[in-house]
């Protein structure tokens, strides 16, 4: 019985840039069909391009003190694995407004794009939710919590039975001319967001 994939490299931890633990503390989110993803033509684990629809844009948001984590994990299932992706990130806040955004995540799928705090790798900048989408699956305030001062923790994941079938996507986009970069991919990213 042959194997659908196989291992076809190693790796080894580098001296010059050591492995950083964490994630920026800003995140990108956008309505899943606001924003067309295009993808490597020989790997399905790099996202190349990101072109709005219409006058769609990506929101930030923004946080201090590593207030946004996230976390992927796999699940073996009887058609091969798939990927639970989570984002859990705090907004110190208790608006309309904001109460808005989170009634609208928790209704409609998004996509998030999280820049991680050890940007010398090629998954520097990650994408959750490619195929499946995001929604908000715990929205929880506690007034009296000290810690949030009476902001709201917040957890995005998967819907229901919808796990992804890749681990999160690498973004990496390139300028006008040239190869792709970290600095590019912010500079693309930046250029969706709303103002």
């Amino acid at each position: 019985m042959s194997i659908y994939n196989k291992i076809n490299a190693g790796f080894s931890l580098g001296t010059a840039s050591p492995v950083t633990a964490g994630i920026e503390d800003v995140i990108y989110i956008f309505n899943q069909g606001d924003i067309t993803l295009t993808y490597d033509t020989t790997n399905p684990l790099i996202v190349t391009g990101l072109t709005a629809v219409s006058a769609a844009k990506i929101y930030k948001f923004e946080g201090t003190n590593n207030s946004f984590n996230t976390i992927s994990k796999l699940a073996k299932t009887p058609v091969g694995p798939r990927y639970t992706e989570e984002i859990d990130f705090n907004i110190a806040g208790f608006s309309v407004d904001i109460k808005t955004q989170l009634m609208a995540m928790g209704y409609g799928r998004v996509c998030a794009i999280a820049i991680n705090n050890y940007n010398s790798s090629d998954s520097a900048i990650e994408l959750f939710g490619a195929v499946n989408g995001l929604i908000l699956t715990d929205a929880e305030r506690t007034a009296a919590d000290e810690t949030l001062d009476g902001g709201y923790k917040l957890k995005l994941t998967n819907p229901d039975k919808l796990r992804e079938p890749y681990p999160p996507r690498a973004v990496s986009i390139a300028p006008t001319s040239g190869t792709a970069t970290y600095a590019s991919t912010i500079a693309a990213i930046e250029a969706l967001v709303a103002a």
